[in-house]
């Protein structure tokens, strides 16, 4: 697979930390526990191993989910200036990520998401070629597009997928 080839696209989900009910708090809010922290603390180290620069990445304006998001990107040492925050991965069932990700610049090929069950376990279900029970606070799945643009994406290749219980 040639990255720099103008069939590929990646798209790679990353569910927020784990988040704490201890205050009462409106959910966009919500901060990470500990566990959130360490626990994408954890999956970033490994994540970075498989040398995956992205051209953009976009986080829910959820606190919890933009959270996640600010520790992978210190970790792997990406950018704030490819950063955006749209409301549109604010969505527990998927379709208006779907939007999103179908109409987003074609100039970016490897796109990370930060967002939210059950949108993304459902996406992922979808789009990718491995089926799983759920994606995990602070899981992470790959998956691969031979498409030219992101308004074609359908079947692809899932081409990893870290949970933090594999790595402890």
């Amino acid at each position: 697979m040639h990255l720099n080839d103008n069939k590929n696209r990646i798209l790679v989900f990353i569910r927020h930390g784990k988040s704490s009910w201890k205050y009462p708090v409106d959910d966009k809010i919500r901060p990470l526990k500990k566990r959130g922290i360490s626990d994408i603390t954890l999956i970033a180290n490994q994540f970075l191993k498989l040398k995956i620069k992205p051209d953009l990445v976009v986080s829910s304006p959820a606190k919890r989910a933009l959270d996640t998001c600010r520790i992978l990107m210190k970790i792997l040492e990406i950018s704030k200036d490819i950063l955006q925050i749209k409301s549109q991965l604010y969505d527990f069932e998927g379709s208006k990520t779907l939007n999103f990700i179908k109409n987003l610049d074609n100039s970016n090929q490897i796109i990370l998401l930060f967002g939210h069950n059950d949108a993304f376990t459902n996406l992922i279900n979808h789009l990718g070629s491995h089926k799983i029970d759920n994606l995990p606070t602070s899981g992470l799945v790959a998956i691969h597009f031979d498409v030219n643009s992101w308004s074609e994406i359908s079947n692809g290749s899932t081409i990893t997928k870290l949970f933090p219980k594999d790595y402890k």
